[in-house]
């Protein structure tokens, strides 16, 4: 039997790879840059998950899953992060796509002897900052934009009374968001990065925040890596689809920068 519940499969899709925005802070001398730079950075968030999740309108199931736990259920996932910068302007946007597989089997197999069970999430992110501190190599920025969330869970019963059958549940809700992150030069090609989110307000999720912090090391002009550790909570119900969890865990990343002179 499969050892964490139906409704953690429909939250832990996200949790493999999530956005990082800081991961796309211009890491180039800022003061006096002209024209638009472009960032793009593939990376891999290493969270466990934690909290509530409810399907169906059943009672709230507790969850404690590792990432490894879900990394074995993981059948495909894409995720790209990229930013656009003029100045003190930011443009950035954050996709995320999982599948998850599992078969689970039932105690006593009287409704099915066992499930398949799949699910796909989305997320989406996109932000416009303004910088008000740019200059030697260090930037803050506020930001603001929106969340777009969506779940489907999909299950299959073989066997018992409803050998046959399938039955689906999730929600798609968007998420007002503001905040702010920074980048600070520290020299010799090292760069620490964070940022910090807030959002929902009752408009999609009850409440939601996310945070990271973290550094990075620069190679060259165009590429970086960077290492730090993110957590992000978010409270949504409604019609009996629950998600009240924390994922939190270590990131890795690697960024890519090219710019485009006026």
């Amino acid at each position: 039997m499969n050892k964490f519940p139906l409704a953690a499969l429909g939250t832990t899709a996200a949790s493999i790879l999530c956005a990082a925005n800081a991961f796309a802070a211009d890491t180039t001398k800022q003061q006096g840059d002209e024209g638009w730079t472009f960032t793009v950075a593939p990376y891999l968030w290493a969270s466990g998950i934690n909290g509530e999740s409810g399907l169906f309108g059943f009672p709230p199931q507790d969850v404690d899953v590792s990432f490894s736990d879900v990394l074995q259920h993981l059948k495909f996932g894409f995720m790209g992060l990229t930013e656009a910068r003029n100045g003190p302007f930011t443009i950035s946007t954050d996709i995320v796509y999982a599948k998850l597989d599992a078969n689970i089997g039932t105690p006593k197999g009287i409704l099915a002897s066992n499930i398949d069970a799949t699910v796909s999430t989305f997320m989406g992110t996109a932000l416009g900052g303004y910088s008000i501190y740019y200059q030697d190599g260090t930037n803050f920025d506020l930001v603001a934009g929106a969340r777009l969330w969506s779940v489907d869970n999909r299950f299959e019963f073989h066997g018992g009374a409803l050998d046959g059958r399938s039955a689906s549940d999730g929600d798609t809700w968007v998420d007002p968001v503001i905040g702010a992150k920074f980048k600070a030069d520290v020299g010799n090609g090292i760069y620490l990065a964070g940022w910090g989110l807030v959002g929902g307000f009752g408009a999609g999720s009850k409440s939601m925040w996310d945070v990271m912090g973290g550094a990075g090391y620069q190679f060259n002009e165009k590429a970086s890596m960077f290492v730090g550790y993110r957590a992000v909570h978010d409270n949504y119900s409604r019609d009996g689809f629950v998600n009240k969890l924390t994922q939190q865990g270590p990131m890795l990343g690697f960024t890519y920068q090219f710019a485009v002179a006026q």
